[in-house]
């Protein structure tokens, strides 16, 4: 005789498998503007120190760069010229500032006055802070029997690379704060680096400056607009009900 069939119900159902636990979400430590304004001004406090000192190393460096980039400066005359015509007018510290001004005015009329009177004091503060230390380091200019350019007072740090950067980067986050979109946003970000490393090459080039003077440039600008987004940050949370 067979066996009766078994039914349905009484067939056993594998019992269901656990799911497997989800994996917890990695914690990231994001490098936001308070940290990167502490990095940055570390960074530049100490060149400003090994400047001050004037450190062998750091001074030889800077010679030896002057050198090379001068001699294909005076025997390229057209591509020295263009150079002027880029610092002068293109990146010269007066058009930034301009640019800040138009867009500190833009900002007061959208009714953000706050952002507006931030971005005004920050691009004031920079030129300050650029005018102090070239006053307290007192770094004097590279000298040439025959220059292609000339600049007046101290050289530590560059004028026209502080300002370029300061600018660039308070006018890059006002853009990120309104939300501008992905095309727009990624050539503001190309027509910025290219002004920023523009700007300190032809200041190389034409011989006004040493290397530390522009990179000095370059750090302080940026620990300036990074501590400038971390303090309005701050003190707008501060300001929420």
């Amino acid at each position: 005789m067979h066996p009766p069939p078994t039914s349905a119900a009484q067939t056993p159902s594998p019992s269901p498998s656990a799911p497997p636990p989800s994996p917890r979400p990695r914690r990231t430590r994001r490098l936001g503007p308070g940290r990167t304004a502490a990095l940055l001004t570390v960074a530049a406090g100490l060149l400003t120190a090994l400047v001050a000192a004037r450190w062998g190393p750091l001074i030889a460096f800077d010679r030896t760069v002057a050198e090379g980039l001068h001699r294909p400066a005076v025997a390229e005359p057209g591509l020295t010229r263009a150079n002027r015509l880029l610092t002068d007018w293109i990146w010269d510290p007066w058009a930034m500032r301009l640019l800040t001004a138009v867009a500190v005015v833009a900002v007061w009329l959208r009714g953000e006055r706050l952002l507006a009177l931030w971005v005004a004091a920050a691009s004031a503060l920079g030129a300050a802070v650029s005018q102090g230390l070239k006053w307290a380091v007192g770094r004097e200019r590279p000298q040439w029997p025959d220059p292609v350019d000339s600049a007046h007072f101290a050289a530590y740090p560059s004028g026209h690379a502080m300002t370029a950067t300061v600018t660039c980067g308070l006018l890059l986050w006002l853009m990120w704060r309104h939300g501008v979109g992905r095309w727009p946003w990624r050539a503001a970000v190309a027509v910025a680096a290219v002004s920023v490393a523009g700007v300190g090459i032809t200041r190389l080039w034409l011989g006004v400056h040493w290397s530390s003077d522009v990179l000095g440039g370059w750090l302080l600008g940026g620990a300036l607009v990074t501590l400038s987004i971390a303090l309005f940050r701050r003190v707008t949370l501060s300001r929420e009900p």
